[in-house]
């Protein structure tokens, strides 16, 4: 399973091939140099978002008039996947060219777009979305915050936590009831730009388990005046522009997990051809093949299953459901491999210097955002 062996998925064409060279010396030598101290200051460099711009690795999908690389998803999850595979969570470029770029390329305005999206592809314009509450995760018709007409401006109140990019973001997508007596049908989605902006105030930069280089904050608004050209598609609207988008945003989180694991069983294998126990090394043990090969078998389908995911998304044939059983199986996946992977180094598998136990805490969270995997399987179940 090196490198080497893994053949090139159908959707990574020639061109894509050679942006995932340009990300895989990018990432070994801007950012996993540096990882430990971006976990100790819980954030990224900025320079790292400005040099992975210069290198058109931001916003692939986002068309050239825009600035971005004029390309499809497969591009951008080829960035993605080989971040993934490099062991580094704390650039949020998945939820910056993930989902925060797509949503402005299909709802934005064209002066909208000619104002944000320039600055999100070269780097210096850090884009989150800000949907999780305290009181309100998966279910996003519950959420409290408040978006007011008033006069010519919105003015916006509440908060939202465990928002990706939340630290450093210079535009936030806003999830807000516009209407709160109106339902699903009476939430909205304001652009808020960050910089300068009174009431407008950042918390904490919150302390997880892992993924700590990955500066996930709480966001705070306090009578934030929006003005009406900052709303995103139309009043109303934001609930179905959510649930549109939901399934990219799952897929994304599919990618990031197959890779994460291949990474994992690649490590691995070259762990227990190395280590001697007993005088003979790990892997000549009966155990620790079978092991590895029922891994190997788990991580080859699910990268057949996501191939196929990929090709339907960018042929634009992805249904809801199938988007919803790639983030669970895959993260679910994930999880376990690299639980069983870390076992198989021992005692070393615990300690931090090795990359199994950061692919280890960094998993977890995948099987709670982007949607809880309780929630996927209760949608995958809707449509039986």
């Amino acid at each position: 399973m090196s490198t080497a062996t893994v053949a090139r998925p159908r959707w990574v064409d020639d061109e894509g091939a050679a942006l995932g060279a340009v990300a895989r010396d990018f990432f070994h030598t801007e950012v996993v140099p540096h990882l430990e101290r971006f976990d100790q200051q819980k954030y990224v460099d900025r320079e790292v978002w400005r040099k992975a711009g210069a290198l058109g690795l931001l916003c692939c999908e986002v068309p050239e008039e825009y600035g971005g690389g004029g390309g499809t998803f497969a591009h951008d999850a080829v960035v993605f996947s080989e971040q993934a595979r490099s062991g580094d969570t704390g650039l949020g470029n998945s939820v910056h060219s993930g989902v925060v770029a797509p949503y402005l390329v299909a709802y934005g305005s064209e002066e909208q777009k000619m104002r944000w999206l320039p600055g999100m592809a070269s780097g210096d314009i850090i884009g989150a979305v800000g949907m999780s509450e305290p009181g309100a995760g998966t279910d996003l018709k519950n959420v409290t915050t408040r978006a007011t007409r008033v006069g010519d401006h919105y003015v916006l109140n509440g908060s939202k936590t465990f928002i990706s990019n939340g630290g450093q973001c210079d535009l936030v997508i806003v999830v807000a009831k516009t209407d709160p007596s109106a339902g699903r049908h009476g939430i909205s989605l304001l652009v808020v730009e960050t910089a300068d902006t009174p009431g407008f105030r950042r918390g904490r930069v919150l302390d997880k388990l892992g993924m700590h280089s990955q500066d996930t904050a709480e966001l705070f608004f306090d009578d934030v005046r929006v003005p009406p050209e900052n709303l995103l598609g139309e009043e109303g609207a934001g609930f179905s522009m959510l649930m549109r988008d939901l399934p990219r945003e799952r897929l994304v989180l599919a990618v990031n997990a197959v890779a994460a694991m291949e990474r994992a069983l690649e490590e691995t294998i070259a762990y227990t051809k190395t280590r001697e126990v007993f005088g003979a090394p790990l892997f000549a043990m009966q155990h620790v093949k079978f092991e590895l090969a029922e891994l190997a078998t788990v991580v080859r389908t699910s990268r057949v299953f996501l191939d196929d995911c990929v090709e339907r998304f960018v042929a634009g044939t992805l249904d809801p459901a199938t988007a919803s059983m790639a983030k669970w199986w895959l993260s679910q996946n994930q999880c376990d491999v690299v639980d069983r992977c870390l076992q198989l180094f021992g005692g070393y598998g615990y300690m931090r210097e090795y990359l199994i136990s950061r692919l280890y805490a960094d998993a977890r969270a995948q099987k709670i955002y982007g949607g809880a995997n309780e929630v996927m399987k209760d949608l995958i179940a809707r449509s039986l």
